[in-house]
């Protein structure tokens, strides 16, 4: 998998989308469940939630009628990994 640092860094930027990561990374949720977490429409939910899953932030899974979305943990660790490979070598002092 190749990360998208623009993709990544535009999802992250949006103070409901980092609400929203906050809420799956304590359980997956349905984005009816999200969407009762927040005072703005259903569709910007979906909308938020479109963008976090372009970014390979989120992932999704059906069960019967109801569409769960998900935390993907190897993302932020390869963001981490990603920014420890940036500012590796920039301090040679060591």
């Amino acid at each position: 998998m190749s990360l998208n640092f623009d993709k990544t860094f535009k999802a992250l930027a949006d103070g409901n989308r980092r609400k929203i990561l906050i809420l799956l990374k304590g359980e997956d949720l349905t984005a009816g469940e999200i969407a009762d977490k927040f005072n703005i429409s259903k569709p910007s939910i979906s909308h938020h939630l479109k963008i976090l899953k372009n970014a390979d932030l989120v992932d999704d899974r059906r069960e019967g009628q109801q569409i769960y979305y998900s935390l993907k943990m190897t993302v932020f660790q390869e963001i981490m990994n990603g920014f420890l490979n940036i500012f590796e070598g920039e301090d040679s002092n060591e």
